[in-house]
């Protein structure tokens, strides 16, 4: 009963957030102070001893801010030139009580009361704990996966490209016959989906950007509002209940967090709260860069990163100056906003080198002062190991930053996997990625992956097919690292380049002929990957050598690898065998662990391996896997 009440209560204040905060003016119009919109939109009791307000609207200059409040202090404003924007420091003792909070804003023109929801926490107990070496990740677009809500997909002022408003993420276009425009997807139809994504086995999701967006930017990625939900996605109520439900099922849920631009139209683009906001103006910018060799090079001179970090993403997104100190602890505020308001477990950083290591170390420190284990993946698209752990937090670098970070997306191993399996190049070349974990302070929490949105689908790369995306999922599935499985590449869905690779999830759309969800609705090529997918991570599940057990190299050539997951109660021998035919392999143990072994049980795939004269003996199809429990 007391959760019941506590639902009930949380939805009437969130009910009460989502009211437009309209000012009781005490001044004629046009001459005192109009604030139209308040960032972050409410806070917390008990939460952090200082909070900055950005206000939006109109005669804010010269303003003073007065509260009536027991223990919420104001320490001073500031203003936007133009008047347009007003930050506003105040402190919180710890007895200030939950409750709304008026502000009063006067200037020489007049005065004005707005209000500022400040909310008892939740119990943390247990929460937000981030992610772990227990965990796999499963990637979602949501405007991809499923539709839970018809009402949502065209929103008040949904209409044609050009009667679009600017900066009005309702007026996006739904169009499911168009790969660029919205398809309908929102939390609704994921949160009516867990179900199928705790039989596969997964443990946390990944969700592309569901903030406020513009135009068709349906990925999330153009972001025109900090602090709202796109229209098309459904309402904070929606999100809560989805994180909530996934937490009941045992799933985390991990924010996708962008920092680096907007979107072309958000209004801060033609008018931002201070001079440093952004680097440089639409008019008037850098062209971007998307190279790391100057961020990673102690000789290299600003030439050689100044337009990866300042450039203006695709030439058209505005770049955020986040070393600019009212922009830095906005972002970061946000990001605690976020984190408490849907309850989440962590964040996947986009773009991650494109924002100064400065930036990232001091919004960890600030984040970490709220929630000490939350931790997070970066965005490092690059193939090198040198450049990728050179972003991972852990340690300073030669600029004597720690970034904060956790752990960075294995993209070498990326590259390495689909080189090999796909591409038939040496076994050798994963070998060779896993040689370079010595640069990482944490190798063991790497994130990695064979497939994300912004790649093309595995199986639809030229010489590709179900049985090596299968193959590459037990790489994927076996190997140290955090698996991160994009959605559909567990029923082999096809795609190419952008955006054809973000196809609808079948069966999550009205009228759509197969729901995919269901066994009954796969075809059988669907669920043989789907079988196989879900019998890998149930053997996940129950060998934790394979989540946290040590890698050692056992063996390889070009066509095979067999390593070794180990724990003092749990040993494995997983055997992958990368050629087109079957091979009968016989693989040294001499000076291994596994010179002690004696007898080999086999746990996953067909085959057996037994021990003779110092040796292991396995026979492999070609392109699978074995896995074998070590006695």
């Amino acid at each position: 009963m007391k959760n019941k009440r506590a639902i009930a209560l949380s939805l009437i204040l969130l009910c009460l957030l989502t009211l437009p905060a309209w000012p009781q003016s005490d001044a004629g119009a046009g001459q005192g102070p109009v604030v139209q919109k308040i960032e972050p939109p409410n806070w917390w009791v008990n939460y952090t001893p200082s909070l900055t307000l950005l206000l939006t609207g109109e005669n804010l200059s010269g303003a003073r801010v007065e509260s009536p409040t027991k223990g919420l202090t104001s320490l001073g404003v500031e203003a936007s030139a133009n008047g347009h924007y007003l930050f506003v420091h105040l402190e919180l003792s710890p007895d200030v009580a939950s409750g709304t909070v008026p502000l009063r804003l006067i200037t020489a023109g007049g005065s004005t009361t707005v209000s500022l929801p400040l909310l008892a926490r939740a119990d943390s107990h247990g929460r937000f704990e981030g992610i772990s070496r227990d965990d796999v990740i499963y990637l979602i677009m949501p405007d991809r996966f499923a539709d839970g809500d018809p009402s949502n997909d065209r929103p008040s002022n949904d209409g044609p490209n050009n009667d679009r408003p600017t900066g009005s993420s309702a007026a996006a276009k739904y169009d499911r016959n168009n790969p660029m425009a919205y398809h309908g997807g929102d939390l609704r139809g994921i949160r009516e989906h867990l179900g199928y994504l705790h039989d596969l086995g997964v443990t946390a999701l990944w969700l592309t950007p569901v903030w406020k967006n513009t135009d068709s930017d349906y990925h999330g990625y153009h972001v025109v509002d900090f602090y709202a939900l796109d229209d098309h996605m459904g309402s904070m109520a929606e999100y809560q209940a989805l994180v909530a439900e996934a937490h009941r099922l045992g799933i985390k849920v991990l924010i996708d967090y962008v920092v680096n631009h907007t979107g072309p139209h958000h209004p801060w683009a033609n008018d931002p709260p201070t001079p440093t906001w952004f680097h440089g103006t639409p008019a008037h910018h850098l062209e971007p860069a998307y190279s790391f060799n100057g961020l990673v090079d102690p000789h290299a001179s600003p030439r050689e990163y100044l337009n990866t970090l300042d450039g203006w993403f695709a030439g058209r997104l505005p770049d955020l100056n986040p070393d600019d100190p009212a922009l830095a602890l906005y972002l970061a505020q946000n990001a605690m906003w976020w984190t408490e308001i849907a309850q989440l477990d962590g964040f996947r950083l986009d773009t991650f080198p494109y924002s100064t290591r400065q930036f990232w170390s001091g919004w960890h420190e600030r984040l970490h002062q709220v929630y000490p284990k939350i931790n997070d993946i970066g965005e490092v698209a690059d193939g090198d190991s040198a450049i990728t752990a050179f972003f991972e937090g852990g340690r300073k670098q030669f600029d004597g930053i720690d970034t904060g970070l956790a752990t960075v997306f294995d993209f070498p191993l990326y590259y390495g996997v689909r080189d090999v399996v796909i591409g038939g190049a040496s076994m050798k070349k994963v070998v060779d990625v896993l040689r370079h974990d010595e640069l990482y302070p944490h190798p063991d929490m790497l994130v990695t992956f064979i497939g994300n949105h912004d790649q093309t689908r595995f199986v639809s790369e030229k010489g590709s097919d179900p049985a090596k995306l299968k193959a590459a999922l037990s790489l994927l599935l076996t190997l140290r690292g955090i698996p991160q499985i994009y959605s559909g590449d567990e029923i082999a869905m096809p795609g190419g380049n952008d955006p054809d690779n973000r196809r609808d999830f079948p069966g999550g759309f009205p009228g759509d002929p197969r729901n995919a969800f269901t066994a009954s609705g796969r075809t059988a090529e669907q669920q043989d990957v789907f079988a196989y997918v879900q019998s890998l991570l149930a053997l996940r599940k129950s060998h934790p050598a394979l989540r946290t057990g040590k890698q050692w190299h056992i063996g390889w050539d070009d066509t095979y690898y067999a390593f070794l997951r180990e724990l003092p109660e749990d040993n494995l021998l997983v055997v992958y065998n990368n050629a087109p035919k079957t091979v009968e392999l016989n693989i040294p143990v001499d000076n291994t662990p596994l010179e002690t072994a004696h007898q080999f049980q086999t746990v996953f795939g067909s085959s057996a391996a037994e021990l003779v004269g110092g040796k292991v003996r396995v026979s492999l199809p070609a392109q699978t896997l074995g896995v074998f429990s070590v006695r």
